[in-house]
């Protein structure tokens, strides 16, 4: 199955070859650290990269949100994007096709360009190819923008609150509605309005808020609420106690997920900024944000780690290895039929 790799590979194998050591690097690859920060006249220059790969609707406003949201997430405002756009092989006819309507590289360039504006964002270079072995786009960014002060992932401390930002599984239920709405027993207002979600990915605007009061900032992605919040614990080594009944989930979100079989708090969550807040700010972060018109929510608590390694515990449920995210089984099975179909 896809999805991200185990922790101990990347201390094994990634984290550990980097290349020349450089002094200038003031955050490297560290376990749950989206984004890397380096010394530069005035601040900190933080850059990140991701992959959209599964995706099939609207990977450039995914691409260009969830990049800039890791660097948003490390308390930068996002400026330069580059990006490489890779077209599956059966994207050139429709390409070069008069036929009415975008054609592949019309409709992702364009949303490229409009995400980007949107956030502020420049882009200033990139690649682009056809592949033959691609079944679907592949559109990788990379993020970079300037902080005067970098907030980690790994920076919670016992004691300490965590919020969430808008809601859990944002991102999760826009692919849903999208990718499998036809076939989901659901109404279609549902559908529609979960599609508008994508609206909402961003969340520049809540770390501008957010990052005046936290001590970590982490942008939910692949595996969702829970996968972050592990994430933040293992970074910080520390432990996460969350209450699912203080977790946002909406209406939308949650008829999409009963009808797919997966949990709101276990799917793709770009669109949200989890956070720790240190007690005596919490209600002032909380009410800044209302101010701006962005729900927020307390969920949880920070603890010191009381076990052999840092763990999310979530209504007793308790956490210490990566969870895989709920959407990539019903990639995989819509893979298959597509396949069983050609057949």
């Amino acid at each position: 199955m896809p999805g991200k790799v185990h922790p101990d590979d990347l201390l094994d194998h990634v984290f550990a070859r980097t290349g020349e050591t450089d002094d200038s690097v003031h955050l490297g690859p560290a376990t749950g650290e989206d984004a890397a920060a380096i010394d530069w006249p005035g601040g900190k220059l933080v850059v990140s990269s991701d992959p959209i790969s599964l995706a099939a609707s609207k990977v450039g406003t995914l691409g260009v949100h969830v990049g800039c949201n890791d660097v948003a997430a490390s308390g930068a405002d996002p400026r330069w994007l580059t990006t490489v756009l890779l077209l599956p092989e059966s994207a050139r006819s429709n390409d070069d096709s008069d036929d009415e309507g975008p054609s592949v590289l019309e409709q992702i360039t364009h949303d490229l360009d409009v995400a980007a504006r949107s956030v502020g964002a420049t882009i200033v270079g990139g690649h682009s190819e056809y592949v033959d072995t691609l079944e679907r786009p592949v559109v990788s960014l990379t993020a970079m923008g300037a902080a005067e002060t970098v907030i980690p992932t790994g920076g919670a401390s016992p004691g300490e609150q965590v919020i969430l930002t808008k809601a859990a599984g944002i991102e999760g239920t826009a692919i849903l509605a999208a990718d499998f709405g036809d076939e989901l027993d659901i109404e279609k207002a549902v559908c529609e309005r979960a599609e508008t979600f994508l609206e909402e990915i961003s969340v520049v605007p809540d770390a501008r808020i957010v990052r005046e009061y936290a001590t970590a900032m982490h942008d939910p992605t692949e595996g969702g609420v829970i996968s972050a919040s592990l994430e933040l614990a293992q970074a910080a080594g520390v432990d996460v106690e969350l209450s699912r009944g203080s977790i946002p989930v909406r209406s939308e979100t949650a008829q999409l997920c009963e009808a797919a079989g997966v949990d709101p708090l276990r799917i793709f969550g770009s669109g949200a900024l989890l956070a720790t807040v240190p007690v005596d700010s919490v209600d002032a972060c909380l009410e800044a944000l209302a101010d701006a018109g962005i729900e927020a929510a307390a969920i949880g608590t920070v603890s010191a780690c009381d076990g052999d390694v840092p763990a999310l515990e979530v209504d007793g449920e308790r956490f210490t290895e990566p969870v895989e995210d709920d959407l990539y089984p019903l990639w995989a099975a819509a893979d298959a039929g597509k396949s069983e179909g050609n057949g």
